[in-house]
């Protein structure tokens, strides 16, 4: 069964940083990506950055370039996503998702690419 955990969310100033974890259980591909999505009540769900491993690349949105960065500690099949300069517009519910791109790929920021969800972590950036 394949679980997504995330973890790291909270509450924090303009300009404050957090580090998201995203821990991946039971999926046995190699070759996955793993995408941290963001999403505001009422509005569509956004790709904020994404990671392909074992490769190690990475993708941002344009909005995030700069100040978020995303990692992996493949070992413990782990991604995690370091929010720094956060603006009161990073707030949101976070969510991970993982795919091996066989189920269709229609590019690394859609969540129709992504077959496993995280539950989601809370992120609320005051100013």
């Amino acid at each position: 069964q394949v679980q997504l955990v995330e973890s790291g969310g909270g509450s924090v100033q303009a300009g404050g940083s957090l580090r998201l974890s995203c821990a991946v259980f039971g999926y046995t591909y190699n070759k996955y990506y793993v995408g941290w999505f963001r999403q505001v009540s009422g509005k569509e769900r956004e790709g904020v950055a994404a990671l392909y491993t074992p490769v190690g690349s990475t993708n941002y949105a344009d909005s995030v370039k700069g100040r978020f960065t995303v990692s992996q500690d493949e070992a413990k099949k782990t991604v995690f996503l370091q929010m720094n300069s956060l603006k009161p517009e990073d707030t949101a519910m976070y969510y991970c998702a993982i795919t091996s791109r066989e189920g269709g790929w229609y590019g690394w920021s859609r969540p129709d690419s992504f077959g496993y969800w995280g539950q989601g972590t809370q992120v609320t950036v005051s100013s």
